[in-house]
């Protein structure tokens, strides 16, 4: 009896060996331009079709270099993907080890940003190099359950010889991708893999329900970003007689006032204080505000007064940072490190590279990783009056660091090379 696409994803479940032999015999006359015993699934038929046309080779891996560890850690540390990791992980990890599976997430770029799951399996990918770092686009290894599911938008299981690469048809994987709930941008992919006879077809609804839980987490964190910033704004543009505007880093409207509301500003992709062109509101003064931007009419008066950010270090463990300027002030609680990064940029005002301030703190210039992701932290409500490569406040900005009576007080339980010094000077007659 001949078989449909169907009936051998169904067949996988009770006879996984029998089904992978009927799809290598699919895949071999695919492949060959002969007629095949059972056609193959819209989705995969259309996918080796990508794949043949582009001339990817199917027996032959065409592998592009792994990324380094540095660079790994540095696109963990500036992707959404991260936030929803937890939300990922609980969904995923506990089923799939139990069910001899691993969960890979990949970014946008089908670059594997993070690897978990059953250890025998992990060893088993290794060797199929879907490792940290790899690059799993589909138009580089071909027919996938990271690569497919990024192009086609939408979940995919790959199963055994569906996938193109032969060295691959001893694999089972489900991918989904995952966007930003925003405006529908691919930010990656989450999969679920493991050997041919752990595949199961829930497996695709399963994986697809938990990156949806994934983007409505995505959106709830939007909300209440948005919420955050909207709570600095309403006394700012309550004291202002003009149209004006508050939005965040990426342009969505946080609050309006005396002007139509927009849901998003175009922003460009490096915004800076100023009179500056803006689609469509026109000739803007933009200035920033923590987490997002002020956008006032041009024909407004802006109120004279440069801006002055107090760097609080006088009370222990309640350190913060407020910047006053035209559109008034706010505040800012800081965490320990971020209370010594700034102290290190207030006394260096001509700026610190990475380096510089992995030794401030850390005594290991090495260390620059950690000094870039907690210096992106900053930046989200900082970043309009900070500066990088070195990282410096803006120079038209007021600097003033207050602090503690007692100079061994001065953030006392930092270990910061650079803080003990300041510590130590600061003492002396």
């Amino acid at each position: 009896m001949a078989l449909s696409p169907t009936d051998v994803t169904q067949l996988a479940v009770v006879d996984s060996g029998r089904a992978a032999r009927v799809l290598s015999e699919v895949r071999a006359a695919t492949l060959a331009g002969q007629r095949a015993p059972v056609a193959p699934r819209p989705v995969i038929e259309q996918s080796w079709d990508r794949m043949l046309r582009s001339g990817v080779d199917p027996d032959h891996d065409a592998r592009s270099g792994l990324l380094s560890r540095e660079e790994v850690q540095r696109r963990r540390e500036t992707t959404a993907l991260k936030h929803v990791l937890p939300v990922l992980r609980e969904g995923l990890l506990a089923v799939a080890d139990i069910a001899h599976h691993i969960m890979v997430v990949a970014d946008d770029e089908g670059r594997v940003l993070w690897r978990e799951g059953n250890s025998s399996v992990l060893r088993k990918a290794d060797s199929l190099g879907f490792e940290l770092g790899a690059d799993w686009r589909e138009s580089v290894v071909g027919t996938n359950g990271v690569g497919t599911p990024a192009v086609v938008r939408r979940p995919v299981q790959v199963f055994a010889s569906e996938h193109f690469q032969r060295s691959q048809t001893s694999w089972t994987c489900t991918g989904a991708p995952l966007t930003d709930p925003r405006d529908g941008r691919l930010i990656g992919v989450v999969d679920v893999s493991g050997p041919l006879e752990t595949m199961h077809p829930a497996t695709l609804a399963w994986v697809d329900s938990v990156a949806k839980l994934a983007e409505a987490r995505l959106r709830e964190l939007h909300l209440t970003s948005l919420e955050r910033l909207r709570a600095v704004a309403a006394p700012v543009l309550a004291r202002l007689p003009g149209r004006a505007l508050v939005v965040d880093r990426d342009g969505w409207t946080a609050a309006v006032s005396r002007m139509p509301y927009a849901n998003r500003i175009t922003l460009p992709k490096s915004l800076s204080p100023g009179r500056r062109w803006l689609p469509p509101l026109g000739l803007c003064s933009v200035e920033p505000l923590a987490g997002g931007w002020l956008l006032r009419d041009s024909d407004e008066p802006v109120p004279p007064g440069a801006t002055r950010i107090a760097l609080d270090l006088t009370q222990p463990r309640r350190w913060s940072v407020t910047v006053s300027g035209s559109a008034g002030s706010w505040s800012h609680e800081l965490s320990p490190r971020h209370a010594e990064l700034l102290y290190l940029l207030a006394v260096h005002r001509a700026g610190r590279s990475a380096a510089g301030l992995a030794e401030d703190v850390f005594g290991d210039p090495g260390r620059t990783v950690t000094v870039r992701a907690e210096m992106s932290r900053v930046r989200r409500y900082l970043g309009g009056f900070l500066e990088h490569r070195p990282y410096r406040f803006r120079e038209d900005a007021e600097v003033e660091v207050l602090l503690p009576d007692e100079p061994r007080d001065l953030l006392p339980y930092s270990t910061a090379p650079a803080v003990v010094r300041g510590r130590i000077s600061a003492d002396l007659p």
